[in-house]
């Protein structure tokens, strides 16, 4: 005789725990639902661009107004320092002051000048290939650029040699090297017209330091006399000395950096300009020997 087991009777742990944990889960996840529809909503929802605007232009002003502060504060500090200073070390700093402004109008002149450079020789260099054979100096643009005036030195050379105004390729050149010497003249030209104030710029890089070494040396026998007339040591015998030895020593670190770091860079520019002179000399020449030769 087999007994049959009714369902709920059949049924196994395992299967009654699986129930429960579905319907747990089932609970859960109803619970979890507004949650999750509020989540995706956020993350779906994009901020208006305007807004976005708004926070950029807020934080740039109040990015202006801590830089403000900032440079309020230390104006203020370094006046208070300067106060307490001796003639000695306001002369020095005088002299420091007159070495920075000079070399950083000769910075932003030079960074002018060698940009008008750049473009200009870049539009002479296109036309002039752009050209076939040797065309007039007038005929090309960019009066102004060093290219300019080599390449008009050559075109007056070989203007002399075949006396005519408009050379033919029929006519024969008398000598070649005249003509690329007359191109080195002028490119050794161009080069020392853009080496002017560079030797200002060397000059403030290598002599503001030791200024201001010697506003250090002066501040440091004034710490010492104060600390002598004292009689006794204490900071406020020594702080003026001591401050002023500090700030001659910033001031002439504070010239003397700039100034050697853009004349390096304005070193590097000018003899990347005459190794292109020089190039386009060897060009030109080429040019003329397969044109009137």
């Amino acid at each position: 005789m087999f007994l049959h087991a009714s369902p709920n009777q059949a049924s196994s742990p395992s299967l009654r725990g699986s129930t429960k944990l579905e319907a747990s889960s089932h609970f859960v996840s109803k619970k979890a639902a507004p949650f999750a529809s509020t989540a995706s909503h956020l993350f779906e929802s994009r901020v208006p661009l305007c807004y976005v605007s708004e926070v950029a232009k807020f934080l740039l002003l109040l990015r202006g107004l801590i830089i403000l502060l900032f440079s309020a504060v230390f104006i203020a500090d370094l006046g208070n320092i300067l106060s307490q200073t001796g003639w000695v070390a306001r002369g020095i700093l005088l002299l420091l002051a007159i070495f920075s402004i000079v070399s950083w109008a000769m910075i932003l002149q030079k960074i002018g000048m060698f940009g008008r450079v750049r473009r200009q020789s870049d539009q002479f260099l296109r036309i002039f290939r752009a050209t076939k054979g040797v065309a007039n100096p007038q005929a090309l643009a960019s009066a102004g650029s060093p290219f300019s005036s080599v390449y008009a030195a050559g075109y007056r050379e070989l203007l002399s040699q075949v006396g005519t105004g408009n050379p033919q390729p029929t006519q024969k050149l008398k000598s070649l090297q005249a003509v690329t010497a007359s191109m080195q003249v002028a490119s050794a030209e161009e080069v020392r017209r853009v080496e002017k104030g560079m030797s200002w710029l060397a000059t403030t890089g290598s002599t503001t330091p030791f200024i201001g070494l010697f506003g250090t040396v002066w501040g440091i026998i004034d710490a010492f006399s104060g600390l002598g007339n004292a009689g006794a040591a204490s900071l406020r015998a020594v702080a003026p000395g001591i401050s002023e030895a500090l700030i001659t020593t910033a001031a002439g670190l504070f010239v003397a950096i700039p100034a050697v770091i853009f004349y390096n860079q304005f070193l590097q520019n000018i003899r990347d300009l005459a190794q292109r002179l020089d190039t386009f000399a060897l060009e030109v020449g080429a040019q003329i020997e397969k044109t009137f030769t």
